[in-house]
């Protein structure tokens, strides 16, 4: 199934080489109108084109509506203002599109999805709690991957965890030295984050305690049996923890390849560098110069003491997705301050030959009012804590709204209504904006928010039990019928869905389908406080129940493109 503009587009095409022959035209845009007095698509192909054809727009546009047959999509055309040419759908097209939506599935015929689009989100790094920092990289990755795989993409999520580095020779002293066994029983991450801190201000005191972190990182990256498997351990733990939230947040994982895994690789990129005299000797360590016009600082590529960096790692990471994947592209997820970074290595790359489209997905910071967060400053709020937050709020307005509900559905509900304001309050943000965090903001079920999309999908499985009590269960073979005006102003908004996804995916902006869902649910509760259902005739009845239960299911796919989930009673 096309998009409708898909099909217009055909038909408009068709008149196009009647009305002008053997002329290259710039190709045919067909937009969503912007007031419905103007149609339900425009097209601006006459102004395009003038110049090629030759001639006054607004005749081009009157040749081209001239050759256009009689068709079972476009009611009529009209020309408007210099050229522009306004599309008007016929109800029985967009009724039986409708009708087919949600049972066929879309196809974007317009997109390249050969290979693999590898999404590299969320990491963390091993060994500490998820805070509020990991929420964007976390939840707008989710988003993109289900937008990318709903566009017939296939995709691989990848969780480049921070498994490697000097925190682990730290880490291993403070295990030797200050561990509880029994609070490191209870909660493995909590304790070893403790200790971490323990290492700090210790060291603070006894620099010699570096030296000695130094040597038992010399002896984990040498092999040594006690360091690797203390370190395996340390990894174990931590992704244990991580999966419990990544479970309760509905997120999911095809890889998880830190960058331990491409230790192994680096040796052999610095050695390519080198090879291409693309990195330098400069002070003992090897750097990469870029030129001028680049406008982009130098990049160290592995230290005098022979140590490699960042940049090194995510070279590495190319390669090896290069080498193991038929690659689309790879998209990386991380907050603004990492912008150069990207930059510098994506240029890299390109220096080196590796034809490879790379897409760095940056979003702001989430900050307090008063500032970022910090975890010397003790104001890092834990992602299991936020989570619990939301369940709490959601279960509080259960309580009060529907207590007849038992304790098991109460707690299934406050859970998805929870994390989904949590999720949706974000999402729905343009994701390059920083986040100012407020309780109140994050966790309203009022407005724009998942709680209200949530309770309007919930009150149209309402509407449906109560017909099907009624004797009058949902017909799939029934046709619907446009009588009233609000019902065709949502019958042609849901037709939009396709298209509002893909925008929203090719953009990598999923705030653009939170719009849309917002808007769609807004016409469903002004079409239903406008035209009653339960209490007319059959034929008009049978009609609004395929059409609700149409605008249902488009708000629960729309939903979980964002991660989100849906309840049927709230």
């Amino acid at each position: 199934m096309l998009r409708i503009e898909k099909y217009i587009e055909r038909i408009l095409k068709n008149a196009i080489e009647k009305a002008f022959p053997n002329k290259e035209l710039k190709p045919i845009e067909i937009t969503i109108a912007t007031n419905e007095k103007f149609g339900d698509f425009q097209s601006n192909f006459a102004m395009m084109n003038s110049k090629i054809i030759g001639g006054n727009p607004r005749k081009i546009a009157e040749d081209l509506v001239n050759n256009i047959p009689e068709n079972d999509i476009i009611e009529k055309l009209e020309i408007a203002g210099p050229g522009f040419i306004n599309i008007f759908l016929k109800n029985s097209y967009v009724s039986e599109y409708v009708r087919k939506m949600t049972t066929e599935k879309y196809q974007f015929t317009e997109l390249n999805t050969d290979g693999d689009i590898i999404i590299d989100y969320s990491s963390p790094n091993i060994a500490k709690r998820m805070h509020i920092g990991h929420l964007r990289s976390t939840i707008i990755g989710d988003s993109v991957k289900r937008l990318c795989n709903f566009l017939g993409y296939h995709t691989v999520a990848d969780n480049h965890i921070g498994d490697w580095g000097t925190q682990f020779g730290k880490l291993i002293v403070g295990y030797h030295k200050w561990l509880d066994k029994d609070a490191y029983q209870k909660n493995p991450i909590e304790e070893l984050e403790r200790v971490y801190v323990e290492f700090t201000k210790e060291s603070e005191k006894n620099p010699e305690l570096e030296d000695i972190a130094r040597e038992e990182l010399k002896k984990l990256q040498d092999g040594d049996e006690e360091n690797y498997k203390l370190w395996q351990e340390f990894i174990k733990v931590s992704l244990e923890e991580y999966n419990k939230l990544y479970e309760r947040m509905d997120v999911h994982f095809d890889t998880y390849y830190g960058e331990s895994f491409y230790h192994p690789i680096m040796p052999k990129v610095i050695d390519e560098l080198v090879e291409k005299g693309l990195a330098v000797e400069d002070q003992g360590a090897k750097v990469v110069f870029f030129d001028e016009k680049e406008n982009l600082h130098p990049c160290i590529v592995q230290k005098k003491d022979g140590a490699f960096l960042y940049s090194t790692s995510d070279i590495a990471t190319i390669k090896f997705r290069k080498e193991n994947y038929n690659v689309n592209k790879i998209i990386y997820l991380t907050d603004e301050r990492q912008q150069d970074h990207f930059k510098q290595f994506f240029k890299i790359t390109e220096m080196l030959g590796w034809d490879i489209e790379k897409v760095h997905i940056w979003f702001g910071i989430m900050r307090f009012a008063d500032g970022v967060f910090s975890t010397r400053k003790g104001n890092v709020i834990r992602l299991e804590q936020l989570l619990d937050e939301g369940k709490k709020k959601a279960l509080e307005i259960i309580e009060e709204k529907n207590s007849s509900l038992s304790d098991e559905e109460k707690d299934n509900i406050a859970e998805v209504v929870g994390i989904g304001a949590i999720k949706y309050a974000d999402l729905s943000q343009n994701r390059q904006s920083p986040i100012i965090f407020e309780w109140d903001k994050i966790l309203s079920f009022e407005g724009n928010t998942a709680p209200y999309l949530q309770y309007s999908y919930a009150r149209i499985q309402s509407i449906l039990r109560k017909a099907e009590e009624l004797g009058k269960a949902l017909d799939e073979n029934k046709e619907i019928q446009i009588i009233d005006k609000n019902e065709r102003a949502l019958s042609t908004y849901l037709t939009l869905f396709p298209t509002m996804a893909l925008k929203a995916g090719e953009a990598y902006k999923p705030n653009l389908l939170t719009d849309y869902l917002f808007e769609l649910a807004k016409k469903f509760n002004t079409f239903y406080n406008s035209c009653p259902i339960l209490n007319q005739e059959d034929n008009i009845l049978y009609s609004r129940l395929l059409l609700i239960d149409r605008v249902a299911k488009t708000l629960k796919e729309g939903l979980n493109l964002l991660g989100i989930k849906t309840v049927n009673r709230m």
